[in-house]
């Protein structure tokens, strides 16, 4: 086996590890934090690359504003369905939580299929992401390459924003303990809204960037569904590092395993959940 094709399945393993943990970044803090069980969130990311491509086909916007249009655009818009939806239900029961945001799904599902039709939609990648990287071991998309930094740039930023600021100590005293935080002033509901847009945002975001890798379709927020929710359990819930590790692990082992191992499909990757969380229920880093 050629070490260029060992480097190859490493480098599009580790881009299709850095759009996942993108778009669960967001569902592990607002989950820590929320308590919330929100399957909606892949919503998000599907209306991140419908945005995005709209922006550009439609208003001619070029490839980077687009993508940082199309994330403020889907955060601002979480904003009154957090307020008008999610708030209703932060104190039910999961099962309420699950059902309703599984109907979100069908409901944001049936109107993709409506406004844009049953066909993946395309995201236009500017000619100068169109090349090739040649790197010490193997070769991989310029494209692919722009995500993978913007991961690690973005897993920076997050750690900076959680540990370095004012809002990230708040963040981190709701998530370990709500009550006492709440008892020291910190209004949860203003920073459950704050959180959720945020979390929208990157979800935004990270569909709208790994357009290519993860198309989008109406059925996006089914289709990513399952892969999210195995980053944040096995990561941890509440933690950046968690998530960003096990995007890394399953990200990874996954694309390898499709490829050297073709007729196992996605059998790997939930393999590996059930044992680690057998292993460790809570996750590799829960705060729990």
């Amino acid at each position: 086996m050629s070490m260029q094709i060992v480097g190859g399945v490493l480098l599009n393993g580790l881009a299709s590890a850095m759009v996942l943990y993108i778009i669960a970044i967001g569902l592990s803090v607002t989950m820590g934090l929320m308590g919330f069980a929100n399957l909606a969130h892949c919503v998000f990311s599907m209306a991140g690359g419908y945005a995005a491509a709209v922006l550009m086909q439609r208003l001619g916007l070029p490839f980077f504003p687009a993508l940082l249009a199309a994330a403020a655009l889907v955060a601002l818009a979480s904003v009154p369905i957090e307020r008008l939806l999610y708030a209703r239900l932060h104190d039910a029961d999961e099962l309420d939580q699950v059902l309703f945001t599984i109907g979100l799904i069908f409901v944001a599902t049936a109107a993709a299929k409506y406004f844009f039709g049953p066909s993946p939609i395309q995201v236009a990648i500017p000619d100068a992401l169109r090349g090739q990287v040649d790197l010490a071991l193997a070769s991989i998309p310029t494209y692919r390459g722009l995500v993978i930094v913007a991961g690690f740039v973005l897993f920076a930023a997050m750690w900076f924003t959680v540990e370095r600021t004012p809002l990230g100590a708040q963040l981190r005293a709701a998530v370990d303990n709500r009550r006492i935080a709440e008892a020291i002033g910190i209004r949860s509901d203003r920073l459950f809204t704050l959180t959720f847009a945020l979390g929208s945002g990157l979800a935004a975001f990270g569909g709208a960037l790994g357009a290519e890798i993860l198309p989008i379709r109406p059925s996006y927020a089914f289709d990513q569904l399952n892969y999210v929710l195995i980053v944040v359990a096995v990561g941890g819930i509440g933690t950046l590092h968690g998530p960003f590790i096990a995007a890394l692990l399953l990200g990874i082992s996954d694309t390898a395993f499709k490829y050297f191992v073709p007729e196992f499909g996605a059998f790997f990757i939930f393999a590996a959940m059930i044992a680690i969380l057998l292993w460790r229920p809570h996750g590799l880093y829960s705060r729990k």
